[in-house]
């Protein structure tokens, strides 16, 4: 899947340092969250259970948020331990889709930086499991997964004359 991006500027997110993690202000709370840019922005919500995290209200709320010049897709990690996640993810302009590989990717390169994650994790999709390596920074992030069809169908196009 490449090099993740850290640095604020190439994620791209408003912040004047690179960090681990990053607070930022939702009207009158403040969230904590993590930032990697896997070639699109990615913001990463360590939750206590994903199946009671507010996805589309709180993943609305970061998606637009200031610090996104160019909006970003938001994930919501729930940890069951250093090999295994759950995540539920909002992608931006879509809202909660069942799969992300990029954001199964962002989710455990933040995971990792902040030591909470080994380097070969599980995570739990809506869509399914995927399993990504990260050996850390300067090294690709590798994911493996399967590859089904979850959809079939026809178009019909009116006929033109050129």
């Amino acid at each position: 899947m490449g090099l993740p991006l850290l640095e604020p500027e190439q994620i791209p997110i408003r912040m004047p340092y690179r960090s681990s993690q990053y607070m930022l202000r939702l009207f009158e709370t403040e969230q904590k969250i993590m930032s990697v840019s896997m070639g699109n922005p990615h913001a990463i919500l360590r939750v206590d259970n994903v199946k009671t995290a507010s996805v589309e209200e709180m993943g609305q709320r970061i998606s637009h948020h200031f610090s996104f010049p160019e909006k970003t897709n938001v994930e919501f990690m729930e940890i069951i331990d250093r090999d295994y996640i759950k995540l539920r993810v909002y992608e931006r302009g879509a809202g909660e889709t069942l799969a992300c590989g990029t954001g199964a990717c962002a989710a455990v390169v933040g995971g990792i930086i902040n030591g909470w994650l080994n380097s070969s994790v599980t995570v739990e999709l809506l869509g399914g499991k995927l399993q990504i390596e990260w050996q850390g920074e300067g090294h690709s992030v590798m994911m493996t997964g399967p590859a089904v069809t979850v959809y079939e169908g026809n178009v019909s196009l009116p006929d033109k004359k050129l």
